[in-house]
């Protein structure tokens, strides 16, 4: 793997030690109604410590991590998303329909399954059931 950026004896720090991912950052056209999506149809919680940077936004706990909102043009779509997981897919999916979402059918990945949907500005986001571990 080259990166252009670092040289092959940065790639890795022996100290760093990742301990798991904080949150993720996405660009929205609407704040408020990306909050309203996040937080009302997708059950997230509004974190009310978002410093007051230069730009708006929100930040929302999802579990133990994060997805922050950003008031800024939204990319392209070439594929980045991120996943949520969830105890039950399929009913997960029909309640989201019920309420109007476009869910695509769940699909097996791995020892998981997975399906997708798009907020109110176009990002991807993946619903994720991870498979019971066999014993």
């Amino acid at each position: 793997m080259a990166d252009r950026n670092f040289p092959p004896a940065l790639w890795h720090t022996p100290t760093m030690k990742a301990l798991g991912l904080h949150h993720v950052s996405i660009n929205v056209c609407n704040v408020g109604e990306a909050v309203a999506f996040y937080r009302d149809v997708l059950g997230l919680q509004v974190r009310e410590d978002r410093p007051a940077f230069s730009f708006g936004g929100a930040w929302l706990d999802v579990g133990p991590q994060q997805v922050h909102l950003i008031d800024k043009p939204v990319p392209d779509y070439l594929g980045q998303h991120f996943a949520i997981g969830v105890g039950d897919l399929e009913a997960t999916v029909a309640e989201l329909r019920a309420r109007g979402v476009d869910v695509s059918d769940p699909v097996p990945v791995g020892a998981a399954r997975q399906a997708f949907l798009r907020d109110p500005s176009g990002n991807s986001v993946e619903l994720q059931e991870i498979a019971a571990p066999v014993h």
